[in-house]
């Protein structure tokens, strides 16, 4: 006489079905934002070099394309305007969900009043038909700028002089700010920072990118997001906090730049990273900016103008 089954186990030989279909809808919605939001949403650029000029064609506006290799062996891409013999260079790093396009007049504006040699690379997983399909953040961009200096400084003169000099300067917004901070972090020539809408770390972009593609912003969702994340990305997901990160920058000039457009949490962020720069290093802060890099293309035109003036004329007097 077979023994009876007791109750509990039958119900739980019951549920398993359901448990395993719940579990297993659980990571394929996991696997679906994990995957939205590593691939960030390519758009037509605003406007090119090309366009520019044709708009603009007074100003005479030469900007080229460039490629160059990643450290990781993979391919950038971006616009290069070059300057003055050994002047400084200066590269714009656009935010999440952004791409080169967005910074591009204000790049050319720097160009134009200070002689500097102005690099617009897309960040990976950004633009349109990118080398690198995924983005990570900021944490693998950082990478990605050190090499973006490192083709600078390869440049040449039609003379065969060296084009850029030593010191250079980092303009970032949101996710293109955490890998500015990260890359002068390792790079002393860096001597000048903008950092518009500053993230506390890159769970703060994940958060933001969540919300943007997916339109959630459940506790329990972000959590796992974050998690899947860092599997799908293989380690390369660096959530260094940007405190620590910018704590070992010592005699560098920075620009913390936020205000009423940026989302608070970053605007936050970016307030309180002032506090976190060694004594050595002159932090200026403008907290309360009717307009921020954030949305800069949407800028009117007083307002555009003058956040492009406090920008120029920082990196004027810091790179000089």
């Amino acid at each position: 006489m077979s023994p009876r089954r007791s109750p509990g186990r039958r119900i739980a030989k019951s549920l398993l079905p359901i448990v395993s279909l719940v579990v297993l809808a659980v990571l394929c919605v996991v696997g679906y934002v994990v995957y939205s939001v590593t691939h960030p949403p390519r758009r037509a650029y605003l406007v090119t070099p090309e366009r520019f000029l044709q708009l603009s064609s007074e100003r005479g506006v030469k900007a080229t394309n460039e490629t160059w290799t990643n450290r990781d062996g993979t391919q950038a891409r971006g616009w290069l305007l070059r300057g003055a013999e050994g002047q400084p260079a200066v590269i714009m790093l656009h935010r999440y969900g952004a791409d080169r396009s967005w910074l591009l007049n204000l790049g050319i504006k720097i160009n134009e009043t200070t002689s500097y040699t102005v690099l617009w690379p897309d960040l990976r997983g950004h633009g349109l038909d990118p080398p690198v399909s995924w983005t990570s953040f900021g944490s693998r961009e950082s990478e990605d700028v050190a090499a973006a200096l490192d083709h600078l400084r390869t440049l040449k003169t039609p003379q065969g002089h060296q084009l850029v000099g030593e010191r250079a300067g980092l303009y970032g917004v949101e996710m293109g700010a955490y890998a500015a901070m990260l890359a002068a972090s390792r790079d002393a020539k860096v001597q000048a920072l903008v950092l518009d809408s500053a993230p506390a770390s890159t769970d703060d972009i994940l958060r933001s990118a969540v919300r943007e593609r997916v339109g959630v912003d459940n506790g329990a969702l972000q959590m796992l997001t974050r998690l899947g994340t860092g599997i799908y990305l293989l380690g390369q997901y660096n959530n260094t906090p940007a405190c620590s990160v910018v704590s070992s920058l010592s005699n560098r000039r920075v620009l913390l730049l936020t205000g009423e457009d940026a989302p608070e949490p970053l605007r936050a962020s970016t307030i309180q990273l002032a506090h976190c720069f060694p004594s050595q290093t002159s932090v200026e802060v403008k907290s309360d900016l009717p307009l921020t890099g954030f949305n800069l293309p949407s800028a009117t035109g007083e307002q555009g103008e003058l956040y492009d003036r406090r920008v120029i004329d920082f990196f004027d007097k810091a790179l000089r």
